[in-house]
């Protein structure tokens, strides 16, 4: 596995229920036409909008309701993916890609945010040579992340003093049930474009991409799903608000972030860029300390933000 770790240093380039609305995936080329600061009424499902120029890029979500959860035949499924159970999920906008290193770096700058290095490999950061611009940021923890989430919401605090998400404003980590209610894009198969991996469709270690197993890809190298939102699997983990449970007994029914059970550990989505076929799927999830800067698995982990709609 430290394989995997050296390789991405050296060679990432530089640079059941489904929901009840459908939506069109957006075309990649959307991103140049979103809305730059649109005001909080004028926010509808599927539109794509940025409220600041160096705020990430926006997908609107409708509200639905989803099994969350894989069932019990889904090839790769670990115990921690059950009971399977209905959810209710409010709309909301999620970052279209994960928040980037050229993204981070603005924040970085504007706050003069201290961070350590990622715990392994030793002495590498999210600066280090090889993590290019429009890659996802990584070797960063859930506080960091939550820090990031901070600073978006005193610029639209300045901008509109919106109350939208009342005090702490309207941006935040994804619920972990939000995270795969997006992912799933009204699927019920075990990732948005089928059952199985295919070929050419996220980064792992078995999907068939140049990238796989020895580097992370930029974001948006793949189509959107039917949400429009890339990079949903593979390429790194993403974390997400919830505390980590081993399953989903009691688990929350109306979309919120679990706030109880082991919140030293935080749950990650999505795969990875090194990981098998078995862990790039809707339903698997996995963990990590709230602190931790590296990840089992040999890889490594970013985030991407939601943000509440009126």
């Amino acid at each position: 596995m430290r394989f995997f770790y050296t390789a991405v240093l050296v060679f990432v380039v530089l640079l059941t229920a489904v929901p009840t609305v459908s939506l069109t995936a957006a075309p990649a080329g959307a991103a140049r036409h979103s809305t730059v600061g649109v005001s909080e009424g004028a926010i509808r499902s599927g539109q794509v909008f940025r409220d600041c120029p160096d705020c990430p890029e926006m997908a609107a979500v409708p509200a639905g309701q989803f099994m969350m959860g894989s069932p019990l035949g889904e090839p790769g499924r670990f115990d921690s993916e059950g009971p399977r159970h209905g959810v209710s999920v409010r709309a909301f906008a999620m970052s279209r890609y994960p928040v980037t290193v050229q993204e981070f770096s603005v924040f970085v700058r504007e706050t003069g945010y201290e961070m350590g290095p990622c715990d392994w490999p030793s002495g590498t950061s999210w600066r280090s040579a090889g993590f290019a611009p429009k890659a996802p940021v990584v070797c960063v923890n859930w506080n960091d992340a939550q820090a990031y989430v901070s600073w978006l919401n005193d610029k639209q605090r300045k901008r509109t003093a919106s109350t939208v998400g009342g005090e702490a404003g309207p941006y935040r980590l994804p619920s972990e049930a939000e995270w795969e209610y997006a992912a799933r894009a009204g699927s019920t198969t075990a990732r948005w474009w089928g059952e199985a991996i295919g070929t050419g469709n996220a980064v792992c270690n078995g999907c068939g991409s140049s990238w796989d197993n020895r580097q992370i890809a930029p974001v948006g190298s793949f189509a959107a799903n039917p949400f429009g939102l890339f990079d949903m699997l593979g390429n790194v983990w993403q974390w997400t608000a919830d505390c980590w449970n081993e399953n989903y007994a009691g688990a929350p029914a109306d979309g919120g972030a679990w706030r109880s059970g082991d919140c030293s550990k935080r749950v990650m989505r999505g795969g990875s860029w090194s990981n098998l076929p078995k862990f790039v799927r809707s339903a698997a999830r996995n963990r990590d300390d709230a602190t931790s800067r590296s990840h089992d698995y040999a890889s490594y982990a970013g985030f991407r933000v939601v943000r509440n709609l009126p």
